[in-house]
C-alpha cells in the first residue's frame, strides 16, 4: 500500500514538471514570436558621412557622429526584433582607401562603396541616416524622404514618418526626392531620414544627447516595423 502511494506521487510530480515544462515553452515560444517579427529581413542602415567627410557641423558637433550614434542604437533595437543588420560604418572613417587623395574623389569613391555593400548583402531595406542645415536657423523637424519609383518606398518612408510625428512632434511629412544616389542605385527598398536640424539650436541641443537619439531610433524601429507588417499581411 505504501509503495502505491509512493508510485502515485511520483508519477503525478513526473506530470505536474511536463505540464509546467509545455507552459514553459509555449510561453516562451509565443514570446519569441512577438520579439522576432524582422526574423529573415536584411537591413542595411547608413550612418551618414565619415571621416573626412564630417557632414553638416556646428562647433563640436557633428553630424557623422550623431547619425553613427544613432545607428547603432537602431541596430541593437533590429537585431533584437530577429534581423540581420548591416552598418556602412561602425566608426568614424569613409570608405575610400586611405591612399586615395582628394576630398570629392574620397566622397564619390565612399557613395560608390556604400551602395555596393547595400547589393552585395542582397539587402531587403535600406535606411540612411544624416541631419539638415540650412542658413534659416529657425528651421526645424524630422524628415524622411524616399526615390519616387516604387510603391514600396513610399510605403516605408511614411510609416517611419508617422512614427516620428508621434515621437518628436515633427511637423513634416514624407517627401519624393530623386536626387539621393544611395536611394537612387540601391536597387532596393529604402528611406533616408533627415533626422533634425543642427542648425537650430533647440533641436541642436536635443540631437547631441543619447536619449534623444535613443527616441529617434526607436521611432526608425518601430516604422520599419510597422512597414514590414504590413507588407507580410498583404
Amino acid at each position: 500500500m505504501i509503495k502505491r502511494v509512493v508510485l502515485s506521487s511520483s508519477l503525478l510530480i513526473c506530470l505536474a514538471v511536463l505540464i509546467y515544462g509545455f507552459i514553459v515553452f509555449y510561453d516562451e515560444g509565443e514570446a519569441a514570436s512577438t520579439v522576432t517579427p524582422l526574423a529573415g529581413q536584411v537591413i542595411v542602415i547608413d550612418p551618414g558621412h565619415g571621416g573626412v567627410d564630417g557632414g553638416a557641423d556646428y562647433s563640436d558637433d557633428k553630424e557623422k557622429m550623431v547619425t553613427l550614434n544613432t545607428a547603432l542604437l537602431l541596430r541593437d533595437y533590429l537585431q533584437e526584433a530577429g534581423a540581420m543588420v548591416h552598418l556602412t560604418r561602425e566608426g568614424d572613417y569613409d570608405l575610400a582607401p586611405d591612399d586615395m587623395k582628394g576630398y570629392s574623389k574620397r566622397k564619390a569613391h565612399d557613395i560608390r562603396e556604400r551602395v555596393k555593400m547595400i547589393k552585395d548583402v542582397e539587402a531587403d531595406l535600406v535606411v540612411s541616416v544624416h541631419l539638415n542645415s540650412v542658413t534659416n536657423e529657425s528651421w526645424q523637424g524630422a524628415q524622411t524622404f524616399y526615390y519616387p519609383e516604387g510603391d514600396d518606398n513610399k510605403q516605408l518612408a511614411e510609416a517611419i514618418q508617422e512614427r516620428l510625428r508621434d515621437s518628436v512632434e515633427t511637423p513634416r511629412q514624407a517627401l519624393a526626392i530623386d536626387r539621393v544616389y544611395i536611394l537612387k542605385h540601391a536597387e532596393t527598398t529604402g528611406a533616408l531620414v533627415e533626422m533634425g536640424f543642427l542648425s537650430n539650436s533647440e533641436e541642436r541641443a536635443l540631437l547631441t544627447t543619447k536619449d534623444y537619439q535613443r527616441r529617434l531610433a526607436s521611432s526608425i524601429y518601430e516604422g520599419i516595423i510597422e512597414y514590414v507588417a504590413a507588407n507580410e499581411a498583404s
